[in-house]
């Protein structure tokens, strides 16, 4: 759509410029401002076709206006852009009827293509869910300001208003069980309970009764019914952690139950209807499994309604300041002592691969304020502490293997570094592999401007061969355009 009349909100004189000189040359009229009374005016008179509003503006908040806005002329989209870049922030304009919410800094060619989306894509009918319960930002779920985080916190708002299957991958100790938890407590099912079991932590053979329950005399020890995880969970969540552990004839049951809606009690006959959200989460390569004939496809797809990427630590270090804050804060409510570390330390914190990621971070936290006499830890503390694990390599030279195998073996010596006292868990040379070549590829495709026959050849590969690769892994192509 072109000609449209846009109105944008924003005290920040760079950012009104920006945006009236990018939507001018799409063909739009663009109308500016510095404050929020006058596009509430221009609003009551019928102005506008599109609204780009900040939420912070000398007069009022952007986040207060827009429910005023919709009630007024619903059919009016806002797309809402802010620098308070906190999943709360992102809840809060899903909730109040924003058409979209962009974080600033914010991707000038994003914006424009959610502005013709903006502008062109029908209206729905559906109303909005009810707004997500008010919390300070200390005491959110999530932490984080990065672009990795960002897109999280937008994927989350969006879910908050349905019932849809979500899938969390990530490496153990990125907070999957948070996400779930936010989803759940932000979501329209917060009223409900949320039941969490972790498929790793309990005997093979107990599983089916655990997650359904199981009736007097069904097996041995069976001395009274049994409550399932299902019954517990009715009208919440239930977050099935590591469901790449779940034994194959659980799955079975499962399938059955998200197929169909109900199930039945181990021993029991009567169909029991089931009416819980399922969020599901991981840390193994669910295709590789399927693969090895350990997980059933079927069940995955069933599952993998919405994929979810929690990065590592190491993907999203400007975090690191943030949740050290958040850490030795939670810590000094418990009563230990309140520390902060000096900018050496963070840096050498920042330049840490953290195998064990934000869990790892979190009891290095811990050991700090209860170890340590001095309220600001220097470098030397954090050293000792870190036990001389190396920082995390730079961009890996091309000019030979050798330094190909040095960043590798410095890696591995992380990983093994974080299981002190213990082996890591099995799958190590499937887990390594699938490190390296996820992306490798993505770095091929990039180089490559996304032509995946130039990157096949890179590679060395095959192009169909790539092809499958790309499907496999859930590369995303596109990636490499921008």
């Amino acid at each position: 759509m072109s000609g449209a009349t846009i109105l944008v909100a924003d005290d920040d004189r760079a950012i009104r410029t920006v945006l009236a000189q990018a939507l001018g040359r799409l063909g739009h009229d663009v109308r500016t401002t510095s404050n929020a009374a006058t596009l509430w005016r221009w609003v009551s008179d019928g102005e506008g076709d599109l609204i780009i509003t900040d939420v912070v503006m000398p007069d009022e908040n952007g986040l207060d206006l827009v429910p005023r806005i919709k009630k007024l002329r619903p059919e009016l989209r806002v797309i809402v852009m802010s620098a308070q870049n906190t999943l709360l922030t992102a809840v809060k304009a899903t909730e109040r009827g924003a058409f979209e919410y962009l974080p600033k800094p914010f991707d000038l060619r994003e914006l424009m293509s959610v502005v013709e989306r903006a502008l062109t894509v029908p209206h729905s009918s559906a109303a909005a869910a009810a707004a997500a319960p008010e919390e300070a930002e200390e005491q959110l779920p999530l932490i984080g300001r990065s672009p990795a985080m960002q897109e999280i916190y937008r994927v989350l708002a969006r879910l908050m208003g349905t019932d849809l299957t979500v899938m969390i991958t990530g490496e153990s100790g990125t907070g999957k069980e948070l996400v779930a938890r936010a989803l759940h407590e932000y979501g329209k099912r917060r009223a409900g309970p949320f039941v969490a079991i972790n498929m790793a932590a309990i005997p093979r053979e107990l599983i089916e009764s655990e997650l359904f329950g199981h009736e007097k005399g069904s097996f041995t020890g069976a001395m009274a019914r049994g409550i399932g995880r299902f019954e517990q969970a009715q009208g919440g969540t239930l977050f099935l952690d590591e469901i790449g552990d779940m034994p194959i004839e659980a799955q079975t049951r499962l399938l059955r139950v998200l197929q169909q809606g109900e199930y039945t009690t181990v021993g029991g006959r009567a169909p029991i209807r089931t009416d819980v959200r399922i969020i599901a989460a991981t840390h193994r390569d669910l295709r590789q499994l399927i693969r090895q004939g350990l997980f059933r496809e079927d069940l995955f797809y069933r599952l993998n309604v919405v994929p979810i990427r929690l990065p590592p630590l190491r993907e999203r270090a400007e975090d690191i300041p943030a949740l050290m804050r958040h850490f030795f804060a939670q810590a000094g409510s418990e009563g230990l002592p309140v520390k902060s570390v000096d900018q050496a330390a963070m840096e050498r914190l920042k330049a840490y691969r953290w195998p064990g990621n934000v869990r790892e971070l979190e009891n290095l936290v811990r050991r700090l304020s209860a170890l340590y006499s001095q309220e600001m830890i220097g470098v030397d503390a954090i050293e000792a502490e870190l036990a001389d694990a190396p920082a995390a390599p730079a961009a890996a030279p091309s000019n030979g293997d050798d330094s190909l195998s040095s960043a590798a073996e410095r890696h591995l010596r992380d990983y093994f570094a974080a299981h002190k006292g213990g082996l890591p868990p099995a799958g190590l040379y499937d887990r390594v592999l699938r490190e390296i070549e996820r992306p490798l590829i993505q770095l091929s495709l990039s180089a490559t401007r996304g032509n995946q026959l130039k990157a096949a050849q890179l590679l060395g590969l095959n192009r169909n061969t790539l092809r499958k690769k790309v499907r496999e892994l859930d590369i995303d192509v596109a990636r490499g355009l921008k």
